[in-house]
């Protein structure tokens, strides 16, 4: 359990890193940080504790992220990208890509072909779920804006 809590914050101190990175002005940080730790707790829980395979705990945590990047975003009045961006990082396959390159390069075609099929499926499925939660109709979110002042 230890472990799955530094994984998280790991996972959401990176997010707020990558958005600093990026240029995400500061009031933004907190839900940037979030999105990124939700996913990857979302994740790793439906990998620790489902039969799911990776690629579909991908989909669905990346749909988690999707969603609360929308939300986030109609609470904040600001675009969706701001949240979705940084909140989608902790996903990325960057490990499989580093594998698979590092098995072409060392002449290794046959684990080169496994980790890219890996890594080409995560990123697939991120693609999938941000897809599936765009179409969503905005009307949809307007229960999360904050309340207008008389």
């Amino acid at each position: 359990m230890t472990q799955l809590l530094l994984e998280v914050l790991a996972a959401t101190a990176g997010t707020i890193a990558f958005s600093l990175l990026f240029g995400v002005p500061g009031k933004y940080y907190l839900e940037c940080g979030l999105t990124g730790g939700i996913g990857w707790l979302l994740y790793r829980l439906l990998v620790l504790f489902t039969p799911l395979q990776p690629g579909y705990a991908t989909f669905l945590a990346a749909a988690a992220v999707a969603l609360y990047s929308r939300i986030a975003a109609v609470r904040r009045r600001c675009p969706t990208t701001v949240f979705l961006i940084a909140g989608i990082f902790p996903l990325v396959p960057g490990a499989g890509i580093y594998w698979t390159v590092y098995y072409l390069v060392t002449d290794e075609a046959a684990l080169a072909w496994a980790s890219g099929a890996a890594a080409l499926k995560t990123a697939f499925a991120i693609v999938l779920a941000i897809a599936a939660v765009f179409e969503l109709p905005r009307g949809a979110f307007r229960l999360f804006a904050p309340r207008r002042r008389h």
